[in-house]
């Protein structure tokens, strides 16, 4: 089982091992930007790396602790985050690739643009990109 941070780096090599740490439900009841009253649940699961080989946690390890984690915890299909230690505790995103886990990057956003009136991002055109068109106003057609 391997847990890559990016395309290239992988959380474990030959040195570091890896485990799951905790496995919780972690829910948060608050007011948005928007004065919106909101609920999340996220499943999180804290990855823990240590040069110790013979505390690794196994597959089926994890598997029982997160069949347990179901039961006791009551996770429903929650959207999993994974806490990883960098220069803080950073949170990720969980994916699979179908050979690897894949943690993936989250960003911080506003809940509530259209109160908060925050402005679409336009997209940008190359005047060169933009074509004529035949019914498009020209010097003496009499339309401008």
């Amino acid at each position: 089982m391997a847990v890559q941070c990016s395309k290239d780096t992988f959380v474990v090599n030959q040195t570091l091992i890896f485990h799951f740490t905790e496995v919780g439900k972690i829910s948060k009841h608050f007011i948005d930007c928007g004065v919106t009253v909101r609920n999340e649940n996220v499943a999180n699961f804290q990855l823990w790396d240590a040069v110790d080989y013979n505390h690794r946690l196994h597959p089926e390890r994890l598997l029982s602790i997160n069949e347990l984690s179901e039961k006791v915890l009551k996770l429903e299909d929650l959207e999993v985050e994974v806490e990883y230690q960098g220069q803080t505790i950073e949170k990720f995103g969980l994916e699979f690739d179908g050979v690897n886990f894949l943690l993936t990057n989250k960003q911080t956003d506003c809940l509530a643009k259209e109160k908060c009136r925050i402005p679409q991002k336009k997209s940008k055109v190359q005047l060169s990109e933009l074509r004529g068109n035949e019914e498009s106003c020209t010097p003496g057609t009499g339309c401008c």
